[in-house]
């Protein structure tokens, strides 16, 4: 059987060749999936993903136009869209000063990481405007002007956003971690939602893919569905396809990529931890967000205090991350992985892993056929 059988009605939509959209992961500032990464999975002919929730407009803009100076291929750019925030304050020092007056032992536990791991409390992250509604809406003005192929909600509420993108011919998707997310998602509007389980990397839910993707499947009908959470492999795409979703977002295989902005600490952690060591932690943005483990997230969830929410949280850990990168301690910073973790441990080009998903999920669906499975779904889409 060829590539064929993994051609789904999302190909057409998108644009693509086979349904393997490469998940966009944000950092505090810059992006871990960069324009080569991003371009070398469209080469493949995936969908790749600027992760961008971390970028300033600017960035953003020049991103955009590397990824196009790379590959003539659509890919998308993923943004944060919170349906609510803990606070209207765009500037970072707002924020602080709010934090230091209103929740002043959140304050003091920071202060005292600082001095406990001996970081400079001075180094800042380079932007001074975080999350909030007018970073969003400059964002995505942006991709609006540029254009872009696709733009992919995580966290929220995307409702303002379609109407926009639609006229603007660009495909919206908006990524649900639960049931009660997908009709939400749905009714925004978006072109497509991303079913993601509780097994992903980075802010997730509490539902596991097995069982949320049919659900959202069938209360997102007739709007197409992509898997999430999980996903690292051939069997994993058809799996997916086989609780009827058209496509699988795929994160942490990519973290592997050799493209991937991520430090060489960091790959050496990925490549050493276990699936089961994972944890699910508020500590570096307020929202539950599974990361390979580590002393500061351990302090957070000892401390009676308990984290803040977004952006309060965000803003004071994305300060100390800085701080710590700025040192050389990247086993001190939120390094998000899903559970897939387990079955990687080579790094690799892009299109190498992407060519690698496309032969295994061939190959997963020939064994079904083997079997005397039916499969004339994947065949025939």
């Amino acid at each position: 059987m060829t590539s064929a059988a993994l051609r789904t009605p999302l190909c057409d939509l998108l644009g693509i060749e086979v349904p393997i959209l490469q998940a966009g992961m944000g950092r505090t500032s810059g992006t871990v999936t960069p324009p080569p990464l991003v371009a070398a999975v469209s080469a493949a002919g995936g969908l790749g993903c600027l992760g961008a929730a971390g970028m300033s407009p600017d960035e953003i803009r020049g991103a955009v136009a590397e990824i196009r100076r790379l590959t003539d291929r659509p890919f998308a750019v993923g943004l944060l869209i919170p349906a609510s925030l803990s606070a209207a304050e765009v500037r970072r020092e707002d924020v602080r000063r709010d934090v230091e007056r209103r929740f002043p032992e959140q304050w003091r536990l920071v202060q005292e990481l600082y001095a406990h791991y001996g970081l400079d409390p001075d180094v800042r992250p380079p932007h001074e405007q975080t999350l909030g509604p007018e970073l969003i809406r400059a964002q995505i003005d942006v991709l609006l002007a540029e254009r872009v192929p696709a733009i992919v909600a995580g966290l929220g509420d995307p409702s303002w956003v379609v109407p926009l993108a639609r006229d603007a011919g660009i495909v919206t998707m908006g990524i649900a971690g639960s049931v009660r997310h997908a009709e939400r998602q749905r009714a925004s509007g978006v072109d497509v939602v991303i079913a993601q389980g509780a097994e992903a990397g980075g802010h997730t839910g509490t539902v596991s893919t097995l069982p949320l993707v049919p659900q959202v499947v069938d209360a997102a009908r007739p709007t197409p569905v992509v898997a999430a959470g999980g996903i690292a492999d051939g069997r994993g795409i058809a799996a997916a396809l086989a609780l009827g979703a058209e496509g699988a977002w795929i994160g942490t295989a990519f973290l592997f990529a050799q493209e991937a902005n991520v430090a060489d600490a960091q790959r050496r952690r990925l490549s050493e931890v276990g699936s089961h060591e994972l944890c699910v932690s508020r500590a570096f943005t307020g929202k539950p967000s599974r990361i390979v483990p580590n002393e500061v997230a351990d302090r957070w969830a000892a401390a009676a205090c308990g984290p803040l929410p977004m952006p309060h949280q965000m803003v004071i850990m994305d300060d100390f991350t800085v701080a710590a990168e700025a040192a050389g301690r990247w086993d001190l910073v939120s390094s998000p992985a899903g559970q897939a973790v387990g079955l990687l441990a080579a790094h690799e080009p892009a299109a190498d892993i992407v060519h690698r998903l496309r032969r295994e999920a061939v190959e997963a669906i020939d064994r079904l056929a083997a079997r005397g499975g039916r499969t004339g779904a994947f065949a025939d889409a």
